[in-house]
């Protein structure tokens, strides 16, 4: 169930813009024609597998792999000593974005293994079978070491250490390495944002709010496992098939690993199956590389299922604490949060993201966020839906509610005393542009769900409001003008949710045309322009950039083409809805598909390639009301109602958006009531399948009901936001905040499980 919000650009009128055309990508999807990586299949292909580590932190003594490579059927054996950069160089704990030589000692692990399913070796071989039972003979002599598996424990100075020459990077802004201060142990870098004069700001609040929150490591979801074939060629040049959300990425990851100039990669994105920001890094491309050199032949890795869970990246579990001070009328004095967030076995977990804009729905004078990028003897985490701000916003929102409970203000009025607006400060400093916080939550206010009063036992109510930073980056597009009077839209751009038809149906907005005169499709990286990951919120709108000026050339070369058979001059011909006009003899009239059918006769083809700088996605802001009861009894939560809203800007396909954000909303309640890893004290993850880790279906989640806002954002022609991550943001704290009133007793842990929720509340009872 989805409703919409009266839209706030109602002046400005797009044909295509704002419809539910068919998704383009839709009947192959539906059907099973859409080929996914694991499809794959060529002519001698080997099958590969990957043993991994049973410790959790280990020193490797050797490797034999003889009797492996003496059983018949076994073609190849790889072990991160084939990999040229881990011959040729160090890792640089100062570069934690991109970092190949880190990546490749994740990928295959060198002198330690670092947590509980850490690969160390591959084997290429005839069968799936034979290459299971190849592992088996490979023996690897292990030191054990002791392990360290949170990040507070992690942060003692006794604790053990994971990389001898990591040092802790000071830095004051989102991204970059920072300064090395020089400090020894587990902390790789300390991120922070200040403003004002934190002391003096409590000194004059009338009530102060602080919380230690929670929450536990969590898996992103997706149903497609990772999978890649490689083809190394004689002539030396490599084809990759595979799932990811960036082939550019995993050409250059896979180039630098296995020591190849970027320009003899070829990398074929195929359809995925899903990747919430998880499919931004590579695990088995360069091993798959390696093992097709060494054979002459193709070669097929396939996760299994308990491998995506102990060998790729899940998010950060985090502690984070929150202190809010305000005065009697509301209004936020200051604001200090200190959050740990587990990076995994190398640095690089998303604090910045959660230290950048917990904060960011507020506008508060004196603050101080301290964030730490921790190493654990878990697996390297990787992004997760707005990477890091979920966790952060959690302990904020949850403080939020707590300081209106004591002041006994309505809590969405306490959030509009203190909303941000246009000409506002990010916790960074960075001024806020066009933004639509308040619009959201004044649609919050207004909505029937606020209204409706609440009533019935063990029943709780949540809001929350959530900020989400997308940085944009640079896309690729290529129009090609066919003579029936369509055009081919081709990018670099994996689609994930729909993003081919948004993206078409701003081409279409551009030339006058409907969405299914727009054929678009999804080059591999030898046949358009660089294009950054799909990730970060961007891809509708950068890439969007990217084929609206495309579209605008070609629209510039259309009105030359007819211009010449007209015998007039360009500045002469008006185009408007696809159909150009002389304006000295408007009796001349050529639709585009008129002119398209005459181009062959009259100059030759007409295509256009356009590579776009982002202009900044900018912020975009959401939030949630959730109705929920709790069985006092067993600790069960029942969902009643849920609504989600949304500043989209303008939302391109209304239907995508809606789609957006209650995937999100899914996510988010399984994140806060039910998912988690396991770990054993060994470190092994002992619920390592969907059986086991507890994800919601359709029986746990109600219809959720989405409204969108739509505040133009300035920065692009059409005025979109991203909106593929915000929606997550507000989830956990709205059911956290929800629970909490049900039962009468503030949540600071997730996940709220039935058993976790019964614990809270008699620890509470026992100690009233």
């Amino acid at each position: 169930m989805t409703t919409t919000a009266p839209r706030s650009n109602q002046s400005k009128k797009y044909n295509v813009v704002g419809t539910r055309p068919v998704r383009h990508d839709g009947v192959d999807k539906v059907t099973g024609r859409a080929r996914y990586a694991a499809d794959i299949d060529l002519p001698g292909m080997l099958h590969g597998k990957v043993l991994r580590s049973p410790h959790a932190h280990a020193r490797i003594r050797s490797i034999d792999t003889s009797k492996a490579e003496a059983l018949p059927g076994v073609r190849a054996v790889v072990t991160s000593k084939d990999f040229p950069i881990i011959r040729d160089k160090s890792i640089d704990f100062g570069e934690t974005m991109g970092n190949a030589r880190m990546i490749a000692e994740n990928m295959l692990a060198h002198s330690k293994a670092l947590y509980v399913g850490h690969a160390v070796a591959a084997v290429a071989a005839d069968s799936p079978n034979i290459a299971e039972e190849a592992l088996k003979l490979i023996k690897v002599d292990y030191e054990a070491l002791k392990p360290v598996f949170s990040a507070k424990e992690a942060m003692q100075p006794d604790a053990p250490r994971l990389h001898d020459a990591m040092t802790t990077r000071f830095r004051v802004e989102h991204i970059g390495s920072g300064k090395d201060t020089g400090k020894a142990g587990n902390v790789a870098a300390h991120v922070q944002f200040q403003r004002g004069d934190i002391a003096q700001g409590f000194r004059e609040a009338s009530v102060v709010v602080e919380r230690e929150f929670q929450t536990q490591t969590v898996h992103q979801g997706y149903i497609e496992p990772h999978a890649s074939t490689a083809m190394w060629s004689q002539d030396g040049h490599l084809t990759i098939w595979t799932s990811t959300q960036g082939p550019f990425a995993i050409r250059t990851l896979t180039a630098a690993i296995v020591g190849l100039s970027e320009s003899k990669v070829r990398v074929i994105p195929m359809e995925i199956g899903g990747g919430f920001g998880a499919k931004l890094v590579t695990y088995l491309d360069p091993v798959a590389a390696i093992l097709s050199r060494k054979t002459s032949k193709p070669v097929k890795i396939v996760m299994s299922r308990k491998e995506v869970f102990e060998g790729t990246g899940p998010t950060s579990a985090t502690n984070i604490r929150c202190k809010i001070g305000v005065d009697s009328r509301g209004k936020i004095t200051a604001a200090e949060m200190e959050m740990a967030y587990e990076a995994g076995a190398f640095p690089g977990s998303p604090v910045g993201g959660g230290a950048l804009t917990a904060l960011g729905p507020y506008k508060i004078d004196n603050l101080l966020v301290n964030g730490y990028d921790v190493v654990v003897n878990k697996q390297k985490v990787q992004a997760y839906r707005a990477p890091g701000q979920p966790q952060s916003a959690l302990a904020v929102e949850s403080v939020m509610d707590e300081l209106a409970e004591k002041l006994r203000i309505d809590p969405l009025e306490l959030r509009l005393r203190n909303v941000v607006q246009e000409g506002d400060r990010m916790p960074n400093g960075v001024v806020y542009p066009r933004i639509g916080c308040k619009e959201v939550e004044e649609a919050m206010k207004a909505h029937p769900h606020y209204k409706t009063p609440l009533t019935g036992p063990n029943r709780g109510r949540g809001v929350s409001v959530g900020h989400r930073f997308n940085a944009g980056n640079m896309s690729s597009a290529t129009i090609a003008v066919n003579s029936d009077g369509t055009i081919s839209v081709i990018t670099g751009s994996v689609d994930i949710g729909g993003s081919r038809t948004a993206i078409a149906m701003q081409a279409a907005e551009v030339l006058g045309l409907k969405a299914e005169d727009v054929n678009p499709s999804v080059a591999d990286t030898d046949s358009v322009g660089y294009t950054g990951n799909t990730a970060g919120s961007r891809t509708a709108y950068d890439t969007g950039l990217a084929a609206i000026g495309a579209a605008e050339e070609i629209k510039k070369q259309m009105i030359a083409r007819v211009s010449k058979i007209w015998e007039v001059q360009p500045g002469d011909v008006e185009y408007k809805d696809g159909v150009m006009v002389c304006t000295k003899n408007p009796n001349d009239r050529m639709t585009f598909k008129d002119l398209a059918g005459r181009l062959m006769r009259t100059g030759g083809p007409i295509t256009a390639s356009v590579s776009a700088v982002s202009t900044g996605v900018g912020s975009t802001f959401g939030g949630n009301i959730v109705d929920v009861e709790v069985d006092p009894d067993t600790g069960k939560v029942t969902i009643l109602r849920y609504t989600a809203f949304i500043d989209a800007g303008t939302a391109v396909h209304p239907s995508y958006v809606e789609g957006q954000v209650q995937g999100s909303t899914a996510q988010g309640v399984g994140w806060a009531l039910n998912e988690e890893y396991f770990y054993t004290k060994d470190g092994a993850m002992a619920n390592s399948s969907f059986l086991d880790y507890r994800m919601p279906t359709t029986l746990d989640l109600p219809m959720v009901d989405t409204v969108l806002v739509e505040v133009p954002n300035p920065r692009h022609p059409y005025g979109l936001r991203g909106v593929g991550e915000i929606p997550i943001t507000p989830v956990l704290a709205a059911v956290a905040n929800a629970v909490s009133h049900a039962t009468g007793v503030r949540m600071t842990k997730l996940p709220m499980s039935p058993g976790a929720i019964l614990e809270t509340v008699e620890a509470s009872k026992a100690k009233k």
